[in-house]
């Protein structure tokens, strides 16, 4: 028996749907009426937030009920699964920082539903100005297994994604160590050579972390490691489409190289996504500014700080300016994301029921979300922050 149905105009193919849930899944997908104008999209998933709405997962103040306030907060601009980010840090601020994801995900069933596992970006980064972004040197550090292990002993084996600089001299033992327990190992914040790149493909990297940012300011023309990142078709490249970290030209040659099928749309959101303009102190990059256009960069300087667009903003800022069609967006922002975090963000009966209804505002260069359903309950949108 159907407990409800939910219609709308998929946002891949196009087609009107009718969608039938029951029991937190998709039971049964028909035509809908080709009227029918709201698109519908399995709920979005976003494999890098640090934070959002005033919530940041990397301060020392961190706990819990910043978690489960982040979910929620979350849950209103469409992504349905994310991935807590922890960027380069002390070990204590880490660990107390996976210690506060562990609590909420016991606290609260949906917050357990929406958040699979943790990645941890960095601290086995480049120490270099450049590749380090807004991570603080003083806490950037070798990869360490013990280190590791500890984590997943504060949290309950939770961390279930790393980014590593492959310049390390123990890079690839690590890479390989960690895949062999199923962490998924990506390559981001580096000045790797591109033979070290494709060393760390071999030893069992499979992602490249916002591709794109993260390096130098100066690269020989080729070889370089972008390039090495594109041509390796063992690694999906994660890319920021706020418009601010990689311009839409550079973005649409970067997605048409790596290929659809092959390329992640993230936030990389932090706390001071959905904030007003102004100057900060931040637990990312300390002192930065945030410009009314939305770029956020370290006061003074031009290293950016994070992002401050939902995801679905960069779904819309992509499809306006041409990076690609609003279905290969989409696909880049649920299915494509999806296959790392357990095959969700698919539209077939079986599939969780996470489901996203929005309009396209084309002024506002902004998804409208209409309705969200998290297991197929829908999500009171006067939760809604307005962003």
């Amino acid at each position: 028996m159907i407990s409800r149905y939910i219609s709308g105009r998929d946002a891949v193919s196009g087609k009107p749907l009718q969608i039938g849930v029951e029991e937190g899944e998709i039971r049964s997908l028909a035509s809908a009426p080709s009227e029918e104008a709201v698109w519908i999209s399995p709920g979005l998933i976003d494999l890098q937030v640090n934070g959002y709405g005033g919530c940041d997962l990397n301060a020392p103040t961190v706990d819990a009920d910043v978690v489960i306030a982040l979910t929620r907060k979350l849950f209103a601009t469409g992504v349905t699964t994310y991935l807590p980010t922890l960027v380069t840090a002390s070990e204590e601020q880490i660990e107390k920082s996976l210690r506060a994801v562990a609590a909420a995900r016991q606290a609260d069933a949906l917050v357990a539903h929406a958040i699979p596992f943790v990645f941890v970006e960095g601290p086995h980064i480049s120490p270099e100005d450049g590749p380090r972004g807004a991570h603080p040197r003083e806490y950037v550090r070798a990869p360490d297994l013990s280190e590791f292990e500890r984590w997943q002993a504060v949290s309950g084996n939770l961390v279930g994604m790393v980014t590593v600089s492959p310049h390390w001299m123990n890079a690839l033992e690590y890479i390989a160590a960690l895949a062999a327990k199923g962490i998924l190992v990506a390559i981001g914040h580096t000045h790797a050579t591109p033979d070290q790149i494709h060393l760390a493909a071999d030893a069992g990297a499979t992602l490249s972390t916002h591709l794109g940012n993260g390096v130098g300011s100066r690269l020989a023309r080729h070889p370089n490691l972008i390039w090495a990142q594109l041509a390796d078709d063992r690694l999906t490249a994660t890319f920021i489409a706020d418009g601010h970290h990689l311009p839409a030209d550079t973005l649409k040659s970067m997605v048409r190289a790596k290929g659809v099928e092959r390329s992640v749309f993230v936030s990389d959101a932090v706390m001071l996504c959905g904030m007003a303009s102004g100057i900060y102190q931040a637990s990312i990059g300390g002192r930065v500014e945030l410009r009314s256009d939305g770029r956020l960069s370290i006061v003074d300087t031009t290293t950016l700080a994070g992002a401050v667009s939902p995801l679905k903003d960069g779904i819309a800022q992509a499809a306006i300016s041409g990076v690609c069609g609003l279905g290969d967006a989409v696909r880049m922002s649920t299915e494509n994301p999806g296959r790392f975090v357990g095959h969700r963000g698919l539209l077939r009966p079986g599939a969780r029921a996470d489901l996203v209804r929005f309009t396209l505002d084309v002024e506002t260069r902004k998804l409208q979300i209409l309705s969200v359903l998290i297991d197929g309950v829908e999500w009171p949108m006067e939760n809604a922050p307005g962003v």
